[in-house]
């Protein structure tokens, strides 16, 4: 559905977050001003992984959800800046299936993501859409809702094509 990710009212929100946590443009930056400085806090709490990385692409972290944010945490996910289909794909459904996983750890019933890589990462929205939806319903393990929240309707359209490619019912 197009809308803004920030209100979504539920368990936790999956940011499409950078290797280093510490907010950035897109859905991150927007996310980042609407829980404000704690959830910075917060990401700089999470170990590094490496040198400057908290969070290596393909992979996801969680922290607490802050401010106006109406979730209880925050799913910070880091998908591939688009290369090509090969070399991008495994990755963009790793950040999807970790997030998953993270959240059913969690004891969390009620997700929702953004369009994950596909702004200043450049994944393509049609391939983007095919992939999060394959693995969403491959892995969703025990979630009651797992929801995507898009900026505008363009994404939205991409996911919609997407689930009747794959012969599924889209949710309005």
């Amino acid at each position: 559905m197009a809308g803004d990710l920030t209100h979504y009212e539920g368990d936790a929100i999956v940011n499409a977050a950078n290797e280093w946590m510490l907010g950035g443009g897109g859905v991150d930056g927007a996310i980042h001003r609407a829980a404000g400085p704690k959830l910075l806090e917060a990401c700089k709490a999470v170990p590094e992984a490496r040198i400057g990385v908290r969070c290596p692409t393909g992979e996801a972290r969680i922290t607490p959800a802050f401010g106006r944010l109406r979730v209880q945490h925050v799913i910070h996910a880091v998908g591939p800046r688009y290369r090509d289909a090969v070399t991008s794909a495994p990755l963009l459904a790793s950040a999807y299936r970790q997030s998953l996983l993270l959240a059913n750890r969690n004891g969390l019933s009620r997700v929702a993501f953004p369009a994950i890589s596909c702004g200043v990462y450049q994944y393509p929205l049609d391939a983007a859409a095919e992939i999060a939806l394959s693995t969403c319903l491959d892995h969703h393990g025990g979630l009651g809702e797992v929801a995507f929240v898009f900026f505008d309707a363009i994404a939205g359209q991409a996911w919609v094509n997407a689930a009747e490619r794959l012969e599924l019912e889209p949710a309005t």
